[in-house]
């Protein structure tokens, strides 16, 4: 029988036989991949404890969503309920701004009454952990107060809130919403700014 002339003096074996070379490759690749009982064991065990650990988390992350839900659930609503405050206290600017109510027995009943009625909606939202920021006397804190309008005051350091235009409010440690307040500012030196609005004009 003619051997293969195709077939390389190489290929061959020492009996003439051509190497069964895709099947030595195969049965190679079977035996990496053959692992132990124990490298099983361990790979199963690796498995368990990253699906533990997932599960953990999430439950973790349920348990905090949970927890907002019930302390921040309602973040929105309280919100807009300060809209009653807000009102309350404009209604009472416009009435002790009056002058035809001014000094009146009608007038300063109404005035108690709305402070009665303050009074309450304020209890009612501390209850819930609803809590006014203290603004007044305060340095501005950017994180809870918004600086509206700098007001001349040498007899305190600047940046000191000296006036509050809307009353800010904590909901336990979040903030529902920032004070509106005004701030100190040194006074300015007409003489110097005069000083400078004449060198200004020389320079010209």
């Amino acid at each position: 029988m003619e051997k293969d002339q195709n077939i390389t003096p190489e290929e061959q074996n020492d009996e003439g036989e051509i190497p069964k070379t895709e099947q030595n490759l195969e049965d190679q690749k079977n035996e990496i991949k053959e692992v132990t009982p124990e490298e099983k064991i361990k790979e199963l065990e690796d498995k368990v404890i990253r699906t533990l650990a997932e599960m953990e988390n999430q439950r973790r992350r349920f348990e905090k969503e949970k927890d907002d839900a019930f302390d921040y659930g309602g973040f929105a609503f309280a919100k807009e309920a300060l809209n009653l405050i807000d009102n309350l206290e404009r209604s009472k600017q416009i009435l002790e701004n009056d002058n035809v109510l001014k000094d009146t027995d009608a007038l300063k009943k109404t005035l108690e009454h709305f402070d009665i009625i303050n009074k309450d909606l304020i209890s009612v939202f501390s209850k819930n952990n609803i809590i006014a920021i203290d603004s007044i006397g305060q340095k501005l804190n950017p994180n809870i107060h918004q600086a509206m309008m700098e007001v001349e005051n040498d007899q305190k350091e600047p940046g000191t809130i000296i006036q509050e235009i809307q009353k800010g409010f904590m909901i336990k440690d979040r903030l529902l919403r920032p004070a509106l307040v005004g701030v100190s500012k040194k006074t300015e030196n007409n003489d110097q700014i005069n000083e400078e609005n004449i060198e200004k004009s020389d320079n010209k």
